[in-house]
């Protein structure tokens, strides 16, 4: 084993947005584990725009610290356990992320038991849309379903798994033609709305001329402003993430102002929730075992964009944001 490792840390508080400048990657003595920790050579994991509130600092109501400058980046991993109290050469999920080599406690590893055929796929972001489409809307047979950010690592998986839950029109929310393009081709959207080729409820209205009966929110902004207009009488909408303020280079990352018409709401009966997964404890088990069945059958995939090795992590973030990524963003090591 080296005696070095390398790892990224928080080099200063962006001004806006964060760029690659606004990270450093540093050299470091590979640690040690103490009592109780685990040394976990790091092969995969995930970058998240939660990053961007936990470094702007606006982390009120987020179970997660916030980031300072000087601090080493953390998030969703998988790596071999190398020393400690756990199996040498077992495969874990912690969240000691964005370095080579980490020491987390074990009681804070989940040993991988082959639930999901391939490792990787732990890292998928499809619990949340799971717990939201089967706890807060309740998807049902005939359902026309709309996905908000629907090219990310949550809408690409929420389209699928409305679909398998029964929904009959799936249509998504996207920046992008060429994601448009991917959404229906690869993961089987009925139709895509484009931010920026028009009125937004002119399309959905052409995507849905029936109306919306559930609508899975990751953006907010004017993707769910538009929503509610279409929406049908009876509605169910689930917010599971609000990018459009997280990722605006005028706020921190920790608000996400939207005008809805509440007299639409009100009119048409719409329910609207936040999903949390904390609210939901019996989701993650039920969706990691319905994910394996339905990856074995071919019945679903998990897109991701691979960032190959560490010399690109102090870029993978603003990569991100900038949208430069379909499905998830994983650094493979």
């Amino acid at each position: 084993m080296t005696a070095t490792h390398r790892l990224v840390r928080l080099a200063r508080r962006p001004d806006g947005l964060p760029t690659p400048d606004d990270f450093t990657l540093v050299q470091a003595p590979v640690p040690r584990p103490e009592a109780g920790q685990v040394l976990v050579r790091n092969t995969h994991f995930l970058v998240f725009p939660g990053l961007r509130t936990l470094i702007g600092g606006e982390t009120r109501d987020v179970p997660l610290p916030p980031l300072h400058p000087g601090d080493t980046l953390f998030g969703p991993a998988i790596g071999e356990v190398v020393d400690g109290p756990l199996e040498k050469g077992r495969l874990v999920l912690h969240i000691q992320g964005w370095r080579e080599y980490a020491t987390p406690a074990a009681t804070e590893c989940r040993l991988l038991d082959g639930t999901l055929p391939d490792p990787v796929a732990h890292l998928a972001q499809g619990s949340a849309a799971y717990g939201a489409l089967t706890r807060l809307v309740e998807v049902r047979q005939g359902d026309t379903v709309f996905v908000t950010g629907a090219a990310g690592a949550v809408g690409t998986m929420a389209g699928q798994i409305a679909r398998l839950l029964g929904a009959t029109r799936v249509i998504g929310g996207t920046g992008s033609p060429q994601k448009a393009q991917r959404l229906e081709r690869e993961l089987g959207y009925d139709a895509t709305v484009l931010r920026g080729a028009g009125r937004l409820g002119r399309q959905l209205a052409q995507a849905a001329p029936d109306g919306i009966d559930v609508v899975l929110d990751t953006v907010g902004g004017e993707l769910l402003t538009a929503a509610v207009h279409a929406a049908k009488r009876g509605a169910r909408i689930a917010l599971v993430g609000a990018l459009d303020g997280q990722l605006s280079p005028d706020r921190a990352g920790g608000s996400a102002p939207a005008v809805l018409d509440t007299y639409r709401l009100l009119t048409r009966g719409i329910t609207i929730a936040g999903y949390n997964g904390m609210d939901h404890p019996d989701v993650e088990a039920e969706w990691e075992n319905c994910f394996g069945h339905w990856l074995r059958a071919g019945d679903i995939h998990f897109p991701y964009t691979p960032v190959l090795g560490m010399e690109r992590t102090p870029g993978a973030l603003p990569e991100l944001i900038a949208g430069r990524s379909f499905g998830a963003s994983i650094v493979e090591l």
